[in-house]
This record gives structure tokens, sequence and C-alpha cells, in this order.
């Protein structure tokens, strides 16, 4: 198994996981993890890689070196510029890390051989997204049927993206299809798909402009968190949600290239809700309590509704979200209780992949 990624948040989550089944996995990331600290370094996740491979995967030939160093079966593919607001700060280095990565990714995977399947994870921001709040919808779903339903995004509707990471996410998607229908049709070849899913929470994020992490940081400052957009609803879902549904894709793809498509791995519909509402409920569960205020901007543009329909990997991949947002929010806050008071956090962070597994 070859994972690019394995230091930041998502990649040390799954790294553990596959470590905890007893895989040999190759991790492929920049020479430091992206956040001081890190769950990587805190859960010592690099003590059970067969491997790390300091790479930047805007280098064509070394993520290729890396590749047939590795000779894995499958690849995962998480490494990525992942933050919508430094898009906009650096857009130039956001489209060469999220699409020209995928591209050397895909044509270092055509220099291998024995690969069976490849998983490329994009966002759930691939879409183009029809926004309620410009038309006067507040609170509904972006997209309409005709009847007047509303409902999530599906795999087949149109990608785009406002803002220079949503845009580079779906330009990755179209990359990733380019290739499966040209390079990767041979049934004896890999299994190449995508995979979308996005606003996930859990123990040992420190990404910048992201909820949990800077509800850590204003709590350990004794300050009221500031929210952007408390009224923005996402799908929010514990982190082992998305990664359970890379692996059993993953898994899949070995057994047959029928799945070699796009999936979404989005949370239960009931567990789409508004930010406010996730810093409610944490704020009832942090230890001493949480305060926040409405963080005035300016601020880039950002979706005010995004949500996944993922009956497609429900019903055709059998995949359901191990945690709901409860028990997920409730992991999350203990997780970060325990780091507070110095417990092993590696022993901790596989637990909870133990408890999970078993709901």
């Amino acid at each position: 198994m070859l994972l690019t990624g394995h230091t930041g948040f998502k990649g040390a989550w799954l790294s553990l996981w596959l470590q905890s089944l007893g895989a040999r996995v190759t991790g492929v990331s920049l020479a430091e993890p992206p956040t001081d600290p890190s769950l990587y370094a805190l859960a010592r996740v690099g003590d059970g890689m067969t491997g790390s491979i300091a790479c930047d995967i805007r280098d064509p030939s070394a993520l290729t070196d890396a590749l047939l160093g590795a000779r894995p079966e499958i690849v995962i593919h998480m490494a990525a510029q992942p933050l919508v607001r430094r898009s906009f700060a650096a857009p130039r280095a956001t489209y060469e890390t999220n699409v020209m990565g995928t591209v050397n990714l895909l044509e270092a995977v055509r220099a291998c051989e024995g690969l069976r399947a490849v998983v490329v994870v994009t966002s759930d921001k691939c879409y183009e997204n029809r926004d309620p709040a410009r038309h006067g919808r507040e609170g509904h779903s972006p997209v309409q049927e005709s009847q007047g339903a509303v409902r999530g995004y599906r795999e087949d509707d149109p990608l785009g993206g406002h803002d220079p990471y949503s845009s580079s996410k779906a330009a990755a998607e179209l990359v990733t299809s380019a290739y499966r229908r040209s390079f990767f049709s041979d049934p004896n070849g890999p299994s190449v798909a995508s995979a979308r899913a996005g606003n996930v929470i859990g123990g040992g994020d420190w990404g910048e402009d992201r909820l949990i992490p800077d509800i850590v940081r204003a709590a350990n400052a004794g300050q009221p968190l500031r929210v952007r957009n408390p009224g923005a609803v996402r799908p929010w879902q514990h982190v082992l949600g998305p990664l359970s549904g890379y692996l059993l894709l993953a898994q899949q793809l070995c057994e047959s290239s029928e799945h070699a498509r796009a999936w979404n791995f989005g949370p239960d519909p009931h567990d789409a809700r508004t930010v406010e509402w996730i810093v409610a409920r944490l704020a009832q569960l942090w230890p001493g309590g949480l305060r926040w205020e409405r963080d005035e901007g300016p601020h880039p543009h950002e979706a005010h509704y995004l949500t996944l329909d993922s009956s497609r990997a429900r019903q055709q991949l059998g995949w359901t979200p191990p945690l709901s947002l409860d028990h997920g929010i409730a992991a999350t806050v203990a997780w970060y209780e325990a780091w507070s008071r110095g417990a092993d956090l590696r022993r901790l962070t596989l637990d909870q992949l133990s408890a999970a597994a078993r709901a």
C-alpha cells in the first residue's frame, strides 16, 4: 500500500488504521508534517510505517521513483493543498499541487507494474455550487429537482468551483476521469476511482482556518472563538467516515473494475448541520465550556449550503459511516481532552479506531 499525504490529518488517521490491520504502508509526503503540533508526530505514526518518502508531488520524477521503489498493489492519493482560504493567497501553488500533482501521480501509476487499485481523493467542493443563498432560498439544498424536492450533490452533477481550491478539485476529478478512460480501461490493469468527501472532524487536527482547530486554539488561549459563517451548512462527519469509504472502495476495486468511477462519502442527511449547531454541541461537551462570537470579516467567498448524496456508495458498496455525528463530536472532544492531560495519543487514537470498527 502506498499513501500520499500520510503526514496530514486524514493521512495520519488512515496510516494508523492500515497499520492496525497489518498492512505494509509506504507514505509519500513533504519532509515535515503540514502543522505543528501534528497527529503524525503525537501518535508516533511513523513508528509503524514500512517506509516514509519525502517527496513533493509536483516533482514528477521523484514521485515516479517513489512508486517504482515501493511497488504497491494499492495507491490512495491524499496529498493536496487542502484549504479554501489559502487558495486565494496562493492560487498557482494550489493548482500545481492539486491538479498537476494528480497528473504526476497517475503518470507514475502508468509506469508501475502490479498495481491493482488507485483511489484519488478530491473534495465535496468539486461540484459547481448552486448556492441557494444567492437566490433568497436560505436553508434549502443547493440542488432542486423538478418536483420541488431538494437533495445533495450526486456524482453525475456538474463539476466546477467558485474559488481556486474548489475548481482545482474539480479539475483533479476531470484529470482522473480522462486518465481512467484513456489509459486504465484494460481489465488486467489497475482500476482507478475518485472519492469525494469533506468537512471532517476528529482528534489531532491543527489545520488553519478549520473549525475544530480554531476551537482548540481559542480555548487554550482563553479567548472566544471567532466564527466566520455560523449559518453555513456542511456535511459534517468524523474522519473515520470517509476513510472507511476509501478503504472499502480500494478493496472493491481490487475485486472488480466496475467500481472504477467517482464516489461520494458523506454523512447521513440529518448530520448536515450549520456551523453554529456544531459549535453549540461542542460547547456542551468541552471541558470548561466555550465562548464564541461572529467574525464579521471581510472573508473570501464560501458556499452557504453544501451537502452530498452518498446513496451510490451505500447501495453499491454497502458503505455506511461508522460513527454518527454526535458520536464523532464526543470522540473528538475526548481526544483533545486526553491531549491536554498528556495521554498516550497513539494508544488513544488506536482505541478510537477499534471502538469505531466495533460500532
